[in-house]
């Protein structure tokens, strides 16, 4: 795939924030390119509610984005979107808008596996509309990593990694309540993040990157005292990607570790837990940062932040974040 290869931007939610921030983002040259996977009235919308001055035209193909003129946002319409969807409130959670956003993902993955798009760049989806339309995905990895794969065919290795321009940091576990991402933090699932991340390095340019293990426990254990998961499993997990040519060093107390990433220690750090992973990349601003799935077979990103129901509708979205991450989708793809 090239640079030429148009990139594909999910509408997410209906009711939140992704198609507005879309709207903006596409008022500028960044989005050039792009098309978006969605409906348009629901575009149409967006664009008056950040103050117009944009066309949207429906298009058939992936490759009809090469005739949209300058100043017209297209919409690749998928089969089986909600035909009431501009009837869901904005800023609520809606069952229609759960499953139009499905809908967009689906389609999206079979252009990206079908060679029709570089990358998909995912606006925000909203959890509790998933659910009520009776999608069986948590969130936008777990389902990205069902779609990727044949019927019936295991599904591939993935892993979130939040990045902004001081920190890229890459979970062991995600969607899983404390109690069960302890449980899920095994040898095998931390030798299988850190082969994930070394591999995914080379795609940006850092064939041997420096790799942080973060610990689980406060002071990564202590040595035993608060907890013994770092000499269990966490240090045989570093000491056997090692011995694979993986430069990985650790475990290191979490709440320092990404400190010392930040000053340039290190490339990478990988996180045992959702939080402790993506509270310190949050901290420094949601606008520059980027979801990144990896391990999947096309390149996903998306903005960090979420479906911000209470400004939807309003045109106050920030699009800093989606074209923080349209441009890291195009470094990769």
């Amino acid at each position: 795939m090239t640079k030429q290869v148009p990139v594909a931007l999910t509408q997410g939610d209906a009711c939140g924030i992704g198609p507005e921030i879309i709207a903006k983002l596409f008022r500028g040259p960044a989005a050039a390119g792009c098309f978006v996977v969605g409906d348009v009235g629901v575009q149409r919308r967006a664009v008056a509610a950040v103050g117009g001055g944009l066309a949207v035209a429906a298009i058939e193909r992936a490759a009809d984005v090469c005739d949209v003129p300058p100043g017209c946002v297209p919409v690749l319409v998928p089969p089986g979107l909600p035909g009431n969807l501009l009837q869901a409130p904005v800023g609520q959670v809606d069952a229609r808008a759960g499953a139009a956003a499905a809908r967009c993902i689906e389609h999206a993955v079979r252009l990206a596996r079908g060679g029709e798009i570089a990358a998909i760049v995912t606006a925000p989806i909203h959890k509790e509309a998933l659910s009520a339309a009776g999608v069986g995905f948590p969130g936008h990895t777990e389902m990205l990593q069902a779609l990727s794969v044949d019927p019936g065919t295991a599904p591939l290795p993935v892993r979130m990694m939040l990045a902004n321009d001081e920190l890229r940091t890459v979970l062991v576990t995600i969607h899983l309540s404390l109690r069960r991402a302890i449980d899920a933090v095994t040898f095998d699932a931390v030798l299988q993040t850190l082969r994930i991340a070394h591999a995914a390095a080379a795609r940006w340019g850092q064939p041997v990157p420096r790799i942080a293990v973060a610990g689980l426990n406060p002071h990564a254990g202590e040595g035993g005292l608060f907890g013994d998961e770092e000499i269990r499993i966490i240090r045989p997990a570093i000491e056997a990607a090692r011995a694979a040519g993986i430069d990985a060093q650790g475990p290191f107390a979490p709440d320092t570790v990404f400190m010392r990433a930040r000053r340039g220690e290190f490339d990478l750090v990988i996180a045992m837990t959702h939080d402790h992973g993506l509270i310190p990349v949050k901290y420094l601003g949601v606008e520059q940062g980027v979801n990144v799935t990896l391990g999947l077979p096309f390149v996903r990103t998306s903005p960090d932040h979420g479906t911000a129901f209470d400004i939807a509708g309003t045109g106050r979205a920030d699009e800093a974040s989606l074209a923080a991450a349209l441009r890291m989708a195009r470094q990769l793809s």
